[in-house]
């Protein structure tokens, strides 16, 4: 198979990685990549919004399959287009992908599904807002509509907080969503889905916060870690009968067949797990923990996916003990990054790139929030973490930050369900 993967962050990174290790893969490309990916596939300059860019490029590459990474272009229609000019395609068509693209959907789809979520209003008008807020709390919940790269999402105690994001978002002209606030742990699990077909992944937990001890703003994630120790084996079979397949069957019967990677963000709460949210792709940086421990050929399970054909692929096997992955940022993420400084020791062993570029001079410097994704695995949770710093410590980026404290919890046995 000749392959041309979607976008220029870690995740990609990672899924490139994966794929050329599968004996089927013959030939990598990626649009538009990053100075990491450089060394395992060709980059390809590309506008990934771009439908027609996409489908040029992947016609005169001539690829037998394209891997969507981000949401932007999924939720855009590229995927649509893709297969419209008969190129098979991992990822959901753009009316599939507002599973992710639009909170409101998600919620009407989980509703007609049956499965559990929280209580949700939208608010559209200013007007509204201060009555709406008056009836959630005392932790309140305020999502952006819309595509947020994972930071639209405030969650806090202090009411004047939660009103100024709302208030932003509904300024920028986007619909607000309040809910009420979901407790307990949370598990992201990854499925592979074809129609009605479902094959789930293992479940990983991310880290959002971009603090210790889940402090500060949320970011597109700073860290995480698989598979859970204190998650019940149960849970995840609990998770694929509950809310994958009825979400999944509800695409279908609506005529908007979901082929691609679902995301499940859950909360797993004292009545079991609940939907947080959706997304319509692989996430970051969970991607990066999760393949680091898959044994199964990745390009066959992803074409198998995309070709129709997943109902017919073997079930997924994967290495015994720990993936821990640890995000590396700029100065002053998750507002404005500073970009453009070199960083040493960017090409170590598990290190995933995100947002870097090759400076004039050939040297690799940051361009982007989240610039690195160091991986690590071991026996056990403790082993995977001692690698993933250790080789983090090999890496010197002037003004970055990172949390020291990935998968902490449920090593020292502090999460619980």
């Amino acid at each position: 198979m000749r392959v041309l993967v979607i976008g220029s962050g870690g995740r990609e990174h990672a899924l490139l990685l994966g794929l050329a290790a599968d004996p089927d893969v013959t030939d990598l490309f990626v649009a538009p990549g990053n100075a990491g990916t450089a060394a395992v596939a060709t980059n390809h300059p590309v506008d990934v919004a771009s439908a027609d860019a996409v489908v040029a490029l992947a016609r005169k590459l001539d690829v037998d399959l394209v891997v969507i990474g981000p949401e932007v272009p999924l939720v855009l229609g590229v995927a649509d287009a893709l297969r419209n000019a008969g190129i098979a395609v991992f990822g959901p068509n753009k009316a599939a992908a507002q599973i992710e693209g639009s909170k409101a959907f998600a919620k009407d789809v989980m509703a007609a599904a049956g499965v559990r979520t929280a209580h949700a209003e939208v608010v559209d008008n200013p007007a509204n807002l201060d009555a709406a807020l008056d009836r959630f709390g005392p932790t309140w919940v305020v999502k952006d509509d819309g595509l947020a790269a994972g930071k639209g999402v405030v969650v806090t105690t202090d009411r004047a907080a939660a009103r100024d994001h709302a208030a932003e978002c509904l300024e920028a002209g986007h619909p607000v969503l309040l809910e009420s606030f979901l407790d307990g742990p949370e598990v992201s699990l990854f499925c592979l889905v074809d129609g009605e077909t479902v094959v789930p992944l293992i479940p990983a937990q991310d880290h959002k916060r971009v603090g210790n001890g889940d402090t500060g703003p949320n970011t597109g994630g700073m860290g995480a870690y698989t598979p859970l120790p204190w998650l019940p084996e149960a849970t995840v079979s609990q998770i694929v009968e509950e809310i994958v397949k009825p979400v999944a069957a509800e695409l279908v019967k609506r005529g908007t067949p979901f082929n691609g990677l679902l995301y499940a963000g859950l909360a797993i709460g004292a009545d079991g797990p609940a939907v947080v949210e959706f997304n319509a792709r692989f996430g970051d940086p969970e991607t990066q923990a999760v393949l680091a421990l898959l044994r199964s050929p990745l390009g066959r399970a992803l074409n198998a996916t995309a070709t129709g054909t997943l109902a017919d692929l073997p079930p997924l096997e994967w290495s015994d003990g720990a993936a821990v992955t640890v995000v590396l940022a700029a100065e002053n993420y998750p507002g404005t990054p500073r970009t453009g400084d070199v960083i040493t020791g960017a090409d170590g062993e598990g290190v995933r790139h995100a947002g870097t570029a090759q400076g004039a001079d050939g040297k690799t410097v940051s361009a982007g929030g989240r610039v690195l994704a160091v991986v690590g695995t071991g026996a056990d949770l403790a082993a995977a973490r001692e690698q993933a710093y250790a080789r983090l410590e090999q890496i010197k980026l002037p003004g970055s930050h990172y949390r020291d404290d990935i998968g902490l919890a449920a090593l020292e046995g502090r999460i619980s369900v």
